[in-house]
């Protein structure tokens, strides 16, 4: 099938209706951009430009007139927003979602969209969010006993993974619980770890903020309906390409199914721990009845709540070409319903890409460099040094033409080093997925 697959863990040491918060229940690089050309050029900077909404107003039947255009102008408008090419196949009919987005994964170009910056609940895409905000700060190994407090607050009819009070698990275990299960308690523990629940969601924001995902306002970090939680296709696409230069989130995100620790029991003074299987709830990666898994899929993660509908954020790879797709509470209420969508989506967007005039992008972090990437600082490289050197030794030659002519050859070796690295290191970075061929 040409699905896309992780490796094993990459951490140091490694159908039924859906619950509230997600669905019930049931490893990628990009290849390296080589940078062939020495020469290269820096588009200017996006000026983000959000329209204010009130996040505590629920989202209306219709989109609003004004909605931001970060990314954009188009993107901004309400309706469908495509350049379509000559030849370009055009949008499927078939798709009722209320907000909808296109996109490649490593240009940021947006193919199409509807809606994008409509602000809608988002259930457990929001996860996106947390593991993108969180993952980092626990090494995979580290373990946590849970207490009883670690698993309050969670929502009524919350999806859970089966986490026990007073078990052992380590971090490694908590996100399998988090991506394939969607299991609000593995979050909330998680967020225990993390001094609390309203500690992370004010790190949520804050990082939600740095993406300059501004349509987005957390109050849970599950992803459970909240008065004003509320996000975009668009805010939840960025969430998923920041993710998705993670190793550890890739791992998760793609992982079909896994053995999660049980319950410990105790007979004759010995102790045991069993296992179960968990299977991930996005049918694009694992299948279900009435559809299979998508060809290329890779991640990334699903939601569905009474508020927000059924959602899902995909990204998918073939011939070389990452996609990424963000489907929101379609209409139409068959069973699967926004997989089918999202799959429709992703076949236009392969038959489309490099034929369509892109009508936004996907905007880098505000934290990145000239290059795009986030915290490049060509000073903090090799190259960046050599730059410096070079000067100083041309200082010291004074009238002399050698050290003049050594340290002009020696600028113009770094500032092509320096060129190969923002070219080589643009948002995102070229290694999200690898491909693996499957019978």
């Amino acid at each position: 099938m040409g699905r896309l697959s992780f490796m094993g863990s990459v951490s140091p040491f490694s159908r039924s209706r859906s619950l509230r918060g997600g669905e019930p229940r049931s490893g990628h690089r990009l290849p390296l951009v080589s940078a062939a050309v020495v020469s290269f050029s820096l588009a200017a900077p996006v000026t983000a430009v959000a329209v204010p909404q009130s996040p505590a107003v629920s989202p209306s039947a219709t989109p609003p007139a004004a909605m931001s255009t970060v990314g954009g102008g188009l993107l901004g408008r309400p309706g469908t927003q495509v350049n379509l090419g000559s030849g370009t196949a055009v949008l499927p009919k078939d798709v009722t979602a209320r907000s909808w987005i296109v996109a490649d994964a490593e240009s940021g170009d947006v193919l199409a969209a509807h809606n994008a910056h409509w602000r809608m609940p988002p259930a457990s895409t929001l996860k996106m969010l947390f593991a993108d905000t969180v993952l980092p700060r626990f090494p995979s190994s580290e373990q946590h006993k849970v207490v009883p407090a670690d698993l309050t607050g969670m929502g009524a009819g919350s999806s859970l993974v089966g986490i026990k009070e007073g078990e052992t698990y380590t971090v490694h275990d908590l996100w399998l619980g988090v991506f394939l299960r969607s299991g609000n308690d593995a979050v909330h523990v998680l967020s225990a770890m993390n001094r609390g629940v309203e500690q992370t969601v004010k790190d949520m924001q804050a990082h939600a903020e740095e993406l300059q995902a501004l349509d987005t306002h957390v109050v849970s970090p599950d992803g459970y309906d909240s008065d004003g939680q509320v996000s975009s296709a668009y805010d939840l696409t960025l969430f998923a390409r920041s993710g998705l230069q993670k190793k550890d989130f890739r791992e998760y995100c793609s992982t079909v199914r896994a053995q999660f620790p049980g319950e410990t029991t105790e007979k004759k003074g010995k102790k045991t721990r069993a296992s179960f299987e968990i299977q991930n709830t996005n049918r694009l990666l694992a299948g279900d009845s009435d559809i299979t898994p998508y060809r290329g899929i890779a991640g990334v993660k699903n939601g569905n709540t009474t508020n927000a509908g059924a959602t899902f954020t995909g990204v998918a790879e073939r011939n070389g070409r990452v996609l990424l797709v963000t489907v929101m509470n379609p209409e139409k209420k068959e069973h699967n319903e926004v997989y089918k969508e999202a799959a429709r989506l992703l076949d236009w967007g392969f038959g489309a890409a490099g034929k369509v005039k892109p009508v936004g992008e996907l905007v880098a972090p505000r934290g990145a460099g000239a290059g795009g990437q986030a915290g490049a600082n060509p000073s903090a490289t090799g190259a960046g040094k050599a730059s410096a050197r070079p000067g100083t030794a041309s200082a010291r030659g004074g009238s002399s033409g050698v050290g003049v002519a050594i340290g002009v050859a020696g600028g113009v070796v770094a500032l092509l080093a320096v060129g190969v690295f923002l070219v080589n290191r643009r948002w995102p970075l070229p290694d999200l997925v690898r491909r693996r061929t499957r019978p």
